[in-house]
């Protein structure tokens, strides 16, 4: 399939690039606060409009060095500034077009200049949104200045909507001819969970093998839940990085706070949850919290421990883990490093098993035979003097396979039994890794019998 087109949002910090991305999405994706240089990473996501389908990036604030930028371009930038600039050139290079956003009520400053004449070097077409114009009787004030820099432009208000349906037309018209099959891809969307300086945005830079991500030992790089996407072997992979998640306690930041929210809640939207722990530091009762977490909403996950080039005793190391999740031994569990790219090559095919194992149904004639063969070799115990009949069972649902089983009296099936019983549907139908749910319901008994 044809990769969407991209366009890329390019300002400095505090002009509004996240408001918009939200509005011309239509979805609350990107966090957006008063307090700068909250979007760190490249966000992605996809604008349908008037037919078209086009990726939109959102990149982090820029703040370049002014004389630099002019004269050699991003050098002597602070901190994380110098990724945010890597990552946003490497995103315009690839992108049908710009959307280069300034604020409308700050006016046309230093920076925006130093910025956009760094931006026009790489030859891309740009249309300059004057953000925070908030109607149309703001627009002659708060736009003249920006008139002198020559661009298309155009008065929009992210925050209230103003003109934002106008840019996505203008957008639009920036694009490449559509490709007959642009929207729909063979796709599988993958969400990252785990305490903060994990290895999570190391993992994504190293499966899509370029830095998509910005990775710092600062505990706290990611905010948002940041869209990766990569295409291997025929099938799109969307990567969604998750704020590290740590325990409430030490959660004093507003925006850390909402970040920790959205990435429990990104859970829910994948396909796959990779759950990525710390070799060295061990099991920590918060990546306990979160395995229980996830097997108790029978999340489709795996565990993915890292950073197992810090390790010595590296058999003691996989002992430990592995005894931890005696009680949930369905879920795979891989030793990688992220770092040195080493055991990353099962990652992928085990996440496509998993979602395929998660879709599978089975008629129900096949269920009762099969099960019937099960029950006769392991009768059920006897519970008060009584031992548990079964009279049938079927499938409700899928994504997660879910089993019905009726029987006389749905409290004489001990835990054990209950157990046993999702073992032996699994090894029967091919059910290795995707969670199940198996329930009991009290019945009558069949007429005849």
């Amino acid at each position: 399939m044809p990769k969407l087109p991209h366009i890329v949002l390019v300002g400095r910090p505090n002009v509004g690039k996240s408001t918009l991305f939200n509005r011309l999405i239509r979805s609350k994706r990107a966090i957006t606060h008063d307090q700068p240089g909250i979007t760190r990473d490249s966000l992605e996501g996809t604008v349908r409009h008037e037919g078209r389908c086009f990726g939109l990036v959102d990149t982090g604030g820029i703040m370049l060095n002014a004389h630099a930028a002019l004269l050699d371009g991003p050098t002597g930038i602070r901190g994380f500034e110098s990724h945010i600039l890597a990552q946003t050139e490497a995103a315009a290079r690839e992108a049908a077009a710009i959307a280069f956003v300034a604020d409308g009520r700050a006016g046309l400053l230093p920076l925006d200049e130093h910025l956009l004449a760094h931006i026009r070097r790489l030859g891309v077409p740009i249309l300059l949104l004057v953000n925070k114009v908030d109607g149309p009787e703001l627009e002659d004030t708060l736009t003249a200045e920006f008139h002198a820099l020559g661009l298309p432009l155009l008065a929009v208000s992210g925050e209230h909507g103003h003109n934002v349906r106008l840019a996505a037309d203008m957008l639009v018209e920036m694009l490449p001819p559509a490709h007959e099959k642009e929207i729909r891809e063979h796709s599988l969307r993958l969400a990252l969970l785990g305490r903060p300086n994990v290895g999570k945005s190391s993992l994504i830079n190293a499966l899509c093998g370029q830095e998509r991500m910005i990775v710092s030992e600062q505990a706290g790089t990611t905010r948002d839940s940041v869209d990766v996407r990569v295409e291997k072997k025929g099938t799109v992979y969307t990567f969604v990085d998750t704020a590290g998640i740590r325990r409430r306690s030490r959660i004093v930041d507003a925006v850390e706070s909402f970040s920790v929210n959205s990435a429990i809640k990104t859970t829910t939207k994948a396909q796959i949850t990779l759950l990525l722990l710390d070799a060295p530091e061990g099991l920590t009762q918060q990546d306990k919290r979160l395995l229980d977490l996830l097997h108790a909403r029978k999340t489709p996950f795996l565990v993915l421990v890292n950073k197992m080039d810090r390790v010595q005793e590296q058999s003691a190391v996989k002992r430990a883990f592995k005894q931890a999740l005696d009680f949930c031994p369905h879920i795979p569990l891989l030793f990688i490093s992220a770092l040195e790219k080493r055991g990353l090559e099962k990652i992928l095919p085990l996440a496509l098993q998993i979602h395929a194992e998660c879709d599978i149904r089975v008629s129900t004639g096949l269920l009762n035979r099969a099960v019937r063969e099960v029950i006769d070799k392991h009768q059920p115990p006897v519970v008060k003097r009584v031992r548990a009949k079964f009279f049938y069972l079927t499938q409700a649902e899928s994504n997660p396979p879910t089993f019905v089983f009726f029987v006389n009296d749905a409290e004489r099936v001990p835990e054990s039994y209950a157990r046993y019983l999702e073992k032996s549907l699994r090894r029967l139908f091919g059910i290795a890794h995707a969670p199940m749910r198996i329930r009991f319901r009290s019945a009558h008994k069949k007429k005849g019998e």
